[in-house]
């Protein structure tokens, strides 16, 4: 037979695309259309409604930047429609190739009631099915002009990306607003060829199979009059029934399909957009699930949930109905999907607290997974998180992002610092946009990493990023898969469902020890410095103020402030969204971000201050209220004592220029320039500078990644540095014991102050920078003479090893990675610590000195970028940070360091001391929280785990009398196989294991 295979294929493209689909809608009539624009903010739907519009015409432009219109649709069903299938089609200016990304509108009746969200992809309203013919239709349209960020030639800056820049401009041309009848039968047939069309193109040529499908699609498009395509579509799609009615082979890969909407808590667009996408998302699926009875859509983030029932209720009773129906389904138990490096040890738990806890009060469900599609990577503490929340599950996609390596399964078990281990899958399918289309079928399949032992695999299925979710072309593509060869089999089904397949065909998967690195958008962590201080800095006021709170609250009788902590703890949470904590949103989500900050500081220090005046009482002793979590300067963790009199710093002049700091401990060496040139610990007579190095030297690349400006650095980026070595000022400190060093580069200038603490060998480093660079990457170097061939960095409940050397492609890909609050680096018996109160990316090198034949070990801070999309003013303007420098540091003491330098002492007048509301012994043993039970009972809570990495006994004394004491997951629930702690009064005895977690529960007797 002579290979007609493409001249069918095009012909199949052509007629498609030119005839079928035309012809799906074979009857219109316009409709009568007018715009209200709402002349700021979005208004209540009632208001919305209420306005008098004003005539608009198809072809006209619509819609400055941000602005919402309320469109009234009004028509007449022609008579001679009576019997047939009547849908609105309501375009108001899309482009169908950026779902997500466009103008959105929420379908609403006359009474206010929703019916449906419009997005490039859905279009449609249905009126009736089957019409009677003349019913008068009226709709109204509350229509968002969200500008498009990303567009089709990406990452150009631009001033859309807030309102007080965008302009007014109107951003689209509505393009149809029509009553047309559905032709249900060529609908059906434009399915039937697309499904075949397109698995026949994923199938060997040299198969009968595909040959097979060829051949019927030829005889179909035979028998299709192109002039008549109504009349002859059921004959066309009978010639397709038998290719569409063979069986998968036995063999074949089984995907379930998740309904699916990732819709962004904030990112091209700010948080009260959002709200409006959820509300548009949820009433689709409601309806979709209504019509279609095998499909099933989970949502995550339970702040998108939230957010529907404070404001749009009607949604909501839609959407419990759905839950009760077993339909639309809780995902994740997370309060957002929200970025996992960043993230501190109490924060990344409460993010499952507060999110289990809403569905089990909603709805009475327990997520068993965790569902972060795209989230930029895996902090390794995470696994002992998810299991402490009382989950098990991890399901992500965004690891096939990768740049450098392809990660070696689908399936797995996840091991994290502590040991524990969660199964987790990455969906072969490479989206979590999947649209059920044959070449993402085709890919999950065969890309499948774990071929021969397991068959499962999840699609998450429906436009996402900005919402819309699954269209029921999806779903009607997915029922002809369902069991079709050729193809991967397909069926919905709930994340629950799929693991539990998953899980059981495959109890031996293999095992990822440590994080899970993104090779790719390294960058995110270092961009929008401010909203990253911001972040650090509430996550610590968070510690504090229910630290003294609970603390006044058993002493006192305070009252304790259960709905402001728990309001203040969502918006954190909210704001550590993978977009937002990140630094990869536009503008107004920052600017927004910095100013809920300065809230929730100013909240959060009221509180702690209330309590502590509540403590201490009135008098004139001076108290100092230590909040971290080991003794300093004689002051208990968790205690107040009188101030004591600190020990003397010297500050000398240095022979050749400079300055010498010496406390006795530390001798510190800061040449003319400003530059630290020896670091030398006095009591195990070591030097920590690399010979012929200096430290605390800036350093400024040049940083246009080939994409994601915000997103990510390249490695090329360190093939041209510039030193910053001119100084401006290298004089003593306004305090007469520091020295303060100004440097001016570009547009930019950096004032440093050089401080040792008394009594401690910790040299502070306090930066201020006040930038104005474009398209740079700020760092600050330290290079150390340190032999070491890993070293360690904080991560929640612990830290993770990473090698310094990058002997393979893995470990040469991790050239930017994060750290919590400090990096630590060791030879046996020496080690060195550099400690940060809001920075997390850095780069660790190192080298061989042909001097000496020494390992020179240099640790890089990474400070500011300056990224111009999406926002084109990043980081503009002044910051400061803090860093120490802490020679002769084992990991204990970087702990601890860590924890000082974020939470400075405070101190108050008053007449009491404060004892410690629990003491534990051991300083590797860390409470990272004291406070009272959530469910208002007045129980303490505390939480702890092993620091360094090693076994050790706790001893948790309590500052009162306690009755029963119970071992808890992060939810305060008791665990049923957990031991029993040794009781002695009020002391707790317990054993842990390296890095474990435990969360401890007293009554008060």
């Amino acid at each position: 037979m002579h290979d007609d295979r493409t001249l069918v294929e095009a012909r199949l493209k052509r007629v498609l695309d030119e005839r079928i689909r035309p012809a799906v809608y074979p009857e219109t009539v316009p409709l009568d259309v007018a715009v209200w624009h709402a002349p700021g903010e979005p208004v209540p739907v009632a208001e919305g409604l209420a306005a008098t519009p004003e005539p608009i015409e198809v072809g006209a432009r619509w819609g400055a930047p941000w602005g919402t219109s309320w469109f009234r649709v009004t028509g007449t069903v022609p008579e001679a429609w009576a019997g047939k299938t009547v849908e609105a089609l309501l375009d108001l200016g899309f482009d169908e190739n950026m779902p997500g990304f466009q103008c959105e509108g929420l379908v609403y009746r006359p009474d206010g009631s929703p019916v449906k969200g419009l997005n490039p992809r859905n279009q449609w309203v249905r009126i009736g099915a089957p019409v009677e013919g003349g019913e008068e239709v009226r709709l109204h349209v509350e229509a968002a002009s969200n500008p498009v960020i990303l567009d089709y030639h990406p990452f150009l800056p631009t001033q859309l990306g807030d309102k007080e820049t965008a302009g007014s401009e109107p951003q689209y041309t509505l393009t149809r607003m029509d009553l047309a009848v559905l032709d249900e039968t060529v609908w059906e047939l434009v399915l039937d060829l697309e499904v075949l069309g397109e698995l026949m193109a994923e199938l060997p040529v040299e198969s009968a199979r595909r040959w097979d499908i060829l051949r019927a699609v030829e005889k179909a498009l035979d028998a299709v009059d192109l002039q008549d395509v109504g009349a002859t579509a059921a004959a066309a799609r009978e010639r397709l029934a038998g290719v569409l009615a063979e069986p998968a082979v036995p063999s074949a890969h089984r995907i379930s399909a998740v309904g699916h909407a990732h819709i962004d808590s904030a990112w091209l667009w700010p948080l009260r957009e959002t709200v409006r996408k959820v509300a548009r998302t949820t009433s689709n699926m409601t309806a979709l699930i209504e019509d279609e009875p095998e499909f099933v859509f989970a949502m995550s983030q339970a702040q998108q949930w939230a957010w529907v029932k404070e404001h749009r209720p009607e949604v909501w009773a839609r959407v419990k109905k759905a839950v009760a129906e077993g339909r639309f389904v809780p995902a994740g138990g997370m309060w957002v999907e929200s970025d996992t490096n960043m993230p501190g040890s109490e924060a990344m738990a409460r993010q499952f607290v507060h999110g289990k806890r809403f569905f089990l009060d909603e709805f009475g469900i327990e997520n068993d997974e965790a569902w972060l599609p795209d989230t930029f990577g895996f902090a390794a503490g995470l696994p002992q998180i998810i299991k402490a929340a009382g989950s098990k599950w991890l399901l992500t996609q965004k690891i096939s992002w990768s740049q450098t390596n392809k990660f070696p399964h689908h399936t797995f078990q996840w091991e994290g610092i502590d040991g524990t281990r969660i199964f987790t899958h990455f969906p072969p399918v490479d989206t979590y946009n999947c649209s059920m289309r044959g070449s993402e079928l085709a890919h999950a399949a065969k890309n499948f990493k774990d071929k021969g032992v397991a068959r499962h695999s999840l699609a998450p299925t429906g436009w996402g990023d900005g919402g819309g979710g699954t269209t029921r072309e999806m779903v009607a593509k997915a029922a002809r898969v369902r069991d079709l060869e050729g193809s991967a089999t397909v069926v919905w089904e709930t994340p629950t469902e799929f693991f539990k397949k998953a899980e059981a065909e495959y109890p031996n998967a293999p095992v990822w020890v440590g994080e899970l690195y993104l090779e790719l958008h390294r960058a995110t962590l270092t961009s929008q410095a401010r909203t990253k201080q911001g972040n650090r800095r509430s996550e610590h006021l968070l510690r504090e103020a229910e630290l003294w709170a609970a603390t006044a609250a058993v002493r006192t009788g305070f009252p304790y402030p259960y709905e402001e902590l728990d309001r203040i703890w969502k918006t954190v949470l909210l704001h550590q969204f993978h977009d937002i904590l990140p630094g990869s949103s536009i503008a107004w989500v920052h600017r927004e971000a910095r100013r809920t900050y300065e809230r929730v500081a100013e909240e959060l220090t009221g509180i702690i201050d209330a309590a502590q005046r509540a403590l201490a009482g009135e008098g004139g002793t001076e108290l100092v209220f230590n909040s971290a979590p080991h003794r300093r300067d004689g002051v208990p963790a968790g205690g107040a004592l009188p101030a004591a009199v600190a020990s003397e710093v010297a500050l000398a002049p240095r022979v050749g220029g400079g300055h010498v700091l010496d406390n006795g401990l530390l001798r510190v060496e800061i040449d003319a320039r400003g530059l630290v040139v020896s670091a030398y610990d006095i009591d195990a007579d070591r030097e920590t500078i690399a010979p012929g190095r200096a430290a605390n030297l800036l350093q400024i690349h040049p940083d246009f990644p080939n994409m994601w400006d915000a997103w990510d650095v390249d490695e090329f980026y360190r093939n041209t540095v510039t030193d910053l070595v001119d100084a401006d000022e290298v004089v003593p400190g306004e305090d007469g014991v520091s020295v303060r060093i100004v440097r001016s580069f570009g547009a930019s200038r950096v004032t440093q102050v050089l401080s040792l603490a008394p009594g401690e060998r910790r040299l502070g480093i306090d930066t201020e920078v006040d930038w104005h660079e474009t398209e740079k990457f700020l760092k600050l170097a330290f290079p150390l003479d340190v032999h070491a061939e890993r070293y360690a960095s904080e991560t929640q409940f612990g830290h993770f090893y990473r090698p310094t050397h990058t002997n393979t492609s893995w470990e040469a890909a991790k050239f930017e990675a994060c750290n919590h609050r400090f990096v630590h680096m060791e030879e046996p018996g020496w080690g060195v610590a550099l400690v940060n109160d809001s920075t997390y990316g850095h780069d660790v090198t190192r080298t061989v000195r042909d001097s000496d034949s020494g390992t020179t070990t240099t640790v890089r801070v990474s400070l500011l970028r300056a990224p111009r999309f999406p926002d084109p003013e990043t980081d503009q303007g002044v910051h400061r940070f803090r860093h120490a420098l802490v020679p002769g540091a084992g990991i204990g003491d970087a702990v601890r360091e860590g924890w000082r330098i974020n939470l400075p002492e405070r101190r108050l007048s008053g007449e009491r001391e404060v004892a410690p509301l629990v003491e534990v012994a051991q300083d590797a043993v860390v409470v990272t929280a004291v406070k009272l039970a959530d469910d208002g009972s007045g129980d303490v809570v505390v939480r702890f785990h092993e620091s360094r990495g090693g076994r050790t006994g706790a001893t948790l004394t309590a500052g009162f009398e306690i009755g029963d004491v119970t071992v808890t997951d992060l939810l305060e629930r008791p665990l049923a196989d957990a031991a029993a702690p040794r009781r002695d009064g009020d002391r707790v005895t317990l054993s842990l294991r390296p890095f474990e977690l435990v969360t401890l529960r007293l009554t008060r007797a």
